[in-house]
């Protein structure tokens, strides 16, 4: 899986990037088409801060979520916790699909 973390207004120290990176490799166990995930970090007005966390899959999916807050590092966990909701959502749309068939042998 290909990792991407980028800073817009704030330096990314060797710590973020670690728990970055460590939060986000766990997201192919919710759906497994993950194969490329972007960290933006971005520092607005005063002391916030703005997580965007973008997970593109096969097939054209893309996932996108954003989360503002003081710490980066608890916007970081909430912005990965949503993605998972998105992931499990998805997987499970897919799964109920592949079994809306007719039955035959009824």
């Amino acid at each position: 899986m290909l990792f991407t973390i980028t800073g817009k207004h704030v330096e990314v120290t060797e710590a973020i990037k670690n728990h970055a990176e460590e939060k986000t490799s766990k997201l192919p166990r919710y759906y497994n088409g993950i194969n490329q995930v972007e960290v933006i970090i971005d520092r607005g007005q005063g002391s916030s801060f703005s997580v965007e966390v973008i997970a593109r899959g096969e097939h054209s999916n893309i996932f996108v979520v954003t989360e503002m807050g003081e710490d980066a590092y608890q916007c970081i966990d909430t912005a990965v916790h949503k993605l998972e909701r998105q992931l499990r959502r998805k997987k499970s749309k897919e799964r109920n699909k592949k079994h809306t068939g007719n039955s035959e042998f009824t």
